[in-house]
């Protein structure tokens, strides 16, 4: 029996993969990020979820959340569409990479992994000045750039679900100067493909739980929109200092678990 099947699927579990999706859907329209910051860890520390089962299950439920966000950006003209495809056809390789080492990395290692990824982006967001005004300019050596910020990204999805946004989005602001709106749409677009790729690979190595992703997905939908139309009119660097701030609480609890899980094994 796999860890999916043996999962409580009583109402508070199916209660809590809506609220997860809710609370996903909204933080992902916001700051043009999948929703995997959100989504794996809830999904580890209140329902008991694996670290990579976590992973598997954020990255299937992010493939119609970052549909419903292109979408929205797209509706303000908020897209990148050409630099979105670059970054897509690395990341798509990228992901295979990540879910090909998925199996072979031990827990701790993946929580420790995470954790110091969080601190990566939470840095990031400070070191970014968002501009509205700046606009991408793709050149040969912009491309070939994405192309390697693409595969980056697309190992970083495999292995711990995210769709790589958290990543992409600091990355188009700092190193190619684009603004904050145009870089959250483009990273949308990129991680579609980017999360199919991966829960493919996922699925191969029954690392997916389909019905969490399927309930957590849809209710990240129905908010996805909303936040992107509230990243339109928050002041861009308060929605930089707000989400990491959110991301210093997740890394704190994921570094107490897997300190707990160290000690316990």
């Amino acid at each position: 029996m796999s860890d999916a099947e043996t999962l409580n699927r009583g109402p508070r579990a199916y209660a809590s993969f809506i609220g997860i999706g809710l609370l996903a859907g909204l933080l992902s329209g916001l700051f043009g990020v999948g929703g995997g910051t959100v989504i794996v860890p809830l999904l580890v520390l209140f329902l008991h979820f694996n670290q990579r089962l976590g992973a598997g299950t954020s990255l299937a439920a992010i493939v119609p959340t970052a549909t419903v966000g292109v979408v929205s950006y797209a509706l303000h003209d908020s897209v990148a569409w050409i630099p979105a495809l670059i970054l897509a056809a690395g990341s798509v390789v990228g992901a295979q990479i990540g879910t090909r080492l998925l199996p072979r990395i031990s827990q701790p290692v993946l929580r420790w992994f995470f954790v110091g990824f969080l601190v990566v982006v939470i840095v990031s967001l400070f070191l970014v000045i968002p501009s509205r005004e700046a606009v991408f300019e793709l050149t040969l050596l912009t491309g070939i750039a994405l192309v390697a910020v693409g595969v980056g990204t697309g190992i970083l999805a495999g292995l711990i679900g995210v769709g790589g946004g958290i990543v992409v989005v600091p990355v188009l602001m700092l190193a190619f100067g684009t603004s904050d709106l145009v870089a959250k749409g483009t990273s949308m677009l990129m991680m579609i493909p980017t999360a199919i790729s991966g829960t493919i690979g996922n699925l191969r190595n029954r690392n997916v739980d389909l019905v969490a992703a399927a309930m957590v997905g849809v209710s990240a939908c129905t908010t996805t929109a909303l936040g992107a139309w509230l990243a339109t009119i928050i002041d861009p660097m308060l929605a930089n200092m707000l989400f990491a701030a959110y991301l210093v609480v997740i890394a704190v609890q994921m570094a107490m678990k897997a300190i707990k899980g160290r000690k316990t094994s």
